[in-house]
Parts: C-alpha cells; sequence; structure tokens
C-alpha cells in the first residue's frame, strides 16, 4: 500500500498537466476503481475545465479545476499515475485517463484495481477531503494531540496504532517500522505505557520520518540510504544498520513488522 512519500510522488506525475485543459475524460465502465462515481456529472464538468493545482495528504490525492470540480485518487495496493502523450503505449490497467489540451495524457493505472476515483463539484474543498486529520508535519500535530490518542488506545501495542489513519495520515507498514526502529520502542509496547518523554521522543522521530521520506521518496523515487532500516526489512537474514544484529519479522496487530532486538528493547517506552 502506497504510504505518505510515495503518493507524494505520483502526485507530481499529474503536474505536467497543470494549466491545461481537459479535451477527454475516459473512465472504464468495468473497473472497481470509479464505483459510486457519477460517470456523465463528472464527463461534463471536467470537459474544458483547467487543471489548477495538485495536492496530497495522508494516502490520498486531489486534483482542482476549474468550475470548482474537483477529482480525488487513491491508489489503493497497485495503483500509479502516469502522465504522458498520445504516443504512449497504453496498458490493459489504463482505468482512468484525461486527455489535455496540447494532447497530454494523465492516466491512473491500477491492475488489482483496489483504488479509487473520486468526484466532486461545488464550493470549498470535498468533504472527503476536509476529513483528512492534520499532517504530521502540520503545527496542528502537536505532542499533546499523540500523547491522548495513545492514552485511547492504552492496551493496543504501538505498531497497530501508528497505523490508525485518524491521528497518523500517511503512515503505512514501512514507516511505522522505521518510526519505531529509530526511536529505539519495541513494536509490541503498549500505547499506554509510553511516558512523557518517550512521547515527546515519537513524535520527533514520526516527523523526522516523515520529512525525510518526503525528500528522498517524495521527491522523485530515490533509493533511500542503507542508514535507514527500509533497505534491510525486506531481506531473509536482514541485520540492522546500527548494531549489525539479525532482524526479526513478526505479524503483530495484522501486518508483519520488522524491528531490531538489540536497539527496540522492551520498556525502552516507560522514560
Amino acid at each position: 500500500m502506497p504510504e505518505l512519500a510515495e503518493v507524494e510522488y505520483f502526485r507530481r506525475r499529474w503536474n505536467p498537466g497543470i494549466g491545461r485543459k481537459v479535451a477527454k475524460v475516459s473512465l472504464n465502465p468495468k473497473a472497481r476503481v470509479g464505483r459510486g462515481v457519477d460517470e456523465k456529472a463528472m464527463t461534463k464538468a471536467l470537459l474544458g475545465a483547467k487543471l489548477i493545482e495538485s495536492f496530497a495528504a495522508a494516502k490520498q490525492m486531489a486534483f482542482r479545476f476549474s468550475g470548482n470540480v474537483w477529482i480525488g485518487v487513491h491508489l489503493g495496493m497497485t495503483g500509479r499515475l502516469e502522465a504522458g502523450s498520445d504516443e504512449r503505449e497504453p496498458t490493459p490497467y489504463d482505468h482512468f485517463k484525461l486527455t489535455m489540451s496540447g494532447g497530454k495524457e494523465l492516466v491512473f493505472v491500477d491492475p488489482r484495481q483496489f483504488g479509487r476515483i473520486q468526484f466532486w463539484q461545488g464550493a470549498g474543498v470535498p468533504p472527503w477531503w476536509e476529513k483528512i486529520p492534520p499532517a504530521i508535519l502540520s503545527p496542528e500535530f502537536s505532542v499533546g494531540t499523540v500523547e491522548v490518542f495513545l492514552r485511547r488506545r492504552a492496551r493496543t501495542a504501538i505498531k497497530p496504532v501508528l497505523l490508525m489513519q485518524e491521528r497518523f495520515p500517511g503512515i503505512g507498514n514501512w514507516m511505522a517500522d522505521e518510526v519505531l526502529w529509530r526511536a529505539g520502542f519495541h513494536p509490541q509496547a503498549k500505547a499506554g505505557s509510553f511516558g512523557p518523554k518517550s512521547v515527546r521522543k515519537l513524535h520527533a522521530t514520526l516527523r523526522e520520518v516523515c520529512a525525510e521520506a518526503m525528500e528522498v521518496i517524495g521527491k522523485d523515487w530515490s533509493d533511500p540510504p542503507d542508514t535507514w532500516l527500509f533497505n534491510h526489512r525486506w531481506k531473509d537474514g536482514g541485520r540492522c544498520p546500527c548494531s549489525k544484529k539479525p532482524l526479526v519479522r513478526e505479524d503483530i496487530g495484522g501486518r508483519t513488522t520488522c524491528w531490531s532486538p538489540e536497539r527496540q528493547v522492551p520498556g525502552a517506552e516507560r522514560r
């Protein structure tokens, strides 16, 4: 599932369409990605509309057009955005396409169709965009909000808590593992066991990982350095970049989790 930085990268893929007008709208009627969309209303609203700007938040994207028209994109597990010309070789998975003035094509490709296209026309921002919680890199994401959220889920392991989008928007499996590894917290530590110092450390590390991921992956899909857990967590027999000791992989809260027993010691969160 694409996470915060991957979503930011794909948002940028459609930016070549900014300032261009929509000349044609194509939505595969048999694809699940358009479920719930009024195709006729969307096509009518988009034709002739100019793409003005794009946004990424959590695991979603939004594209604003003239005429108070919005298109939302959720990538799901296998979705991606592409931009090309009419010379681009189409794929069987091109389920949504906007042909822009000048021949530029903006395409949503999704082999497994877990992604989704959304449409909104009206004043203000779409309801589905407005309800996204404050970004981790925003001033509204404070130490206090993290502390209150952990207390409310006191008996739940911290790893699945970090995947709860209502407080940690955009954090997915690899980012949660990266945060806990850098901060030195065991993924099975109970959320309610975090002391004041550890809550501050968790908050700071969340912001650090998000900022670095946006800069490295979100900017141009660069590979993270080997000093990150990211490059080692996928490997059988992977080793901690710091201790050089073997990593452990185990299912926690229904998600495969990777951590370093040498670095992430149970009880460290009680400080």
